[in-house]
């Protein structure tokens, strides 16, 4: 494989049957499947997720959104971030174009307050609920407030809650991430319930992490489940169990541009923006450093590791001096990430999609940034 580098590489086949995965656990949980693309930020991803089929979608940004709509993609959109109210005139502006549902998310009255004081137009709100994480979202207990805030504004239109099990990532003990499933499944469900009993609708209950999505003994009570990073996995993941090495679908194509002889190291091409300052992998596994090398050609592990990262220089260690003989100067490897998400979005731009035997076979887009 001869092409300039870093490039952003991605296992079609992989990709195919983690998200067949996916899809069947949701159908197993009795759910409805409504993938992140956070990490992806592509819409050939999108309709894989889906089985080659638009569907429902969860998003970051309303680039992500709108690229998805116009895309055909999805008419059925979760915009996970707080909404503010600057992002409501594109919000809207979907709707008329492409007939787009899109779902936004506040967790205080004051946010609501403020979306519906800025809104033109109807706009479907959940209520975030805070199941253990403390990054974003209200106690269960608090939700009422905030649904009630919405339910009596102008245009705002009460459509549920949602949840993120996000500490399930810190766990590698199925037993626990399990624990965790249930916590995030019992907070979005009485936050919902608590909702109803005052008098307000809440017809969509959204949990979901890629953990807890594996692991939750049930989701009654639950309408639909997202995740996203688990479409193509990565080493932190695999570092908690949650995946094999073969399900890795996402590498970083990188060039040997030198030989640290006196180091002992070899001088990869992809550094810090290329592979991420992410090191959640280390966790479990502290030989992972910021990702480990395997062969161009086949993705084959290799033992060794990229321990050091500059802006564009990776240096990886080796055992011994016939890995100069064995990589040598101007020859290719992968390196796959810590963290798929993070690296992905270093500013490649597009996948280069390869097939069953390894070979680029097509370029996928990425939507990138925020405007």
């Amino acid at each position: 494989m001869e092409a300039d580098t870093p490039r952003l590489l991605l296992d079609r086949a992989r990709l195919e049957a983690n998200a067949a995965r996916l899809r069947a656990r949701a159908e197993e949980l009795g759910v409805s499947f409504r993938p992140h693309f956070k990490t992806a930020k592509s819409v050939e991803v999108a309709l894989i997720s889906h089985g080659g089929a638009a569907g429902p979608a969860t998003v970051s940004t309303m680039k992500e959104a709108e690229a998805l709509a116009e895309a055909g993609a999805s008419s059925d959109i979760l915009l996970a971030a707080t909404a503010i109210p600057a992002r409501l005139p594109r919000a809207e502006a979907l709707a008329r174009a492409h007939g787009t549902r899109l779902l936004l998310v506040v967790d205080s009255p004051e946010m609501a307050g403020l979306l519906d004081a800025a809104a033109g137009a109807a706009h479907e709100v959940l209520v975030e609920v805070d199941c253990g994480e403390h990054r974003a979202g209200v106690p269960p207990e608090k939700a009422v407030a905030v649904a009630r805030a919405i339910h009596g504004s102008r245009h705002l239109r009460l459509a549920g809650v949602m949840t993120h099990g996000g500490h399930s990532y810190g766990s590698a003990d199925p037993a626990r991430v399990a624990g965790i499933a249930e916590e995030e499944r019992a907070a979005a469900v009485a936050a919902a319930e608590a909702i109803r009993a005052a008098g307000m609708p809440a017809p969509v209950v959204s949990v979901g992490s890629t953990p807890t999505l594996l692991h939750a003994r049930h989701l009654q009570g639950v309408t639909e489940v997202r995740a996203g990073v688990s479409l193509f996995w990565d080493l932190a993941q695999m570092s908690r169990g949650m995946c094999n090495w073969d399900d890795l679908a996402l590498s970083v194509l990188s060039t040997v541009i030198g030989h640290n002889r006196a180091a002992g190291a070899l001088i990869l091409d992809a550094g810090a923006l290329a592979l991420s300052k992410d090191i959640t992998a280390n966790a479990f596994a502290p030989e992972t450093a910021y990702g480990r090398v395997a062969e161009a050609g086949t993705g084959a592990a290799l033992p060794l590791h990229v321990t050091i990262v500059h802006q564009e220089h990776g240096t990886v260690p080796v055992p011994d001096p016939s890995w100069f003989e064995r990589l040598p100067v101007g020859s290719q490897v992968r390196v796959y990430p810590n963290h798929a998400c993070i690296t992905a979005a270093g500013g490649y731009g597009a996948y280069d999609v390869m097939d069953a035997e390894g070979r680029p076979v097509e370029r996928w887009s990425r939507v990138d940034g925020w405007h």
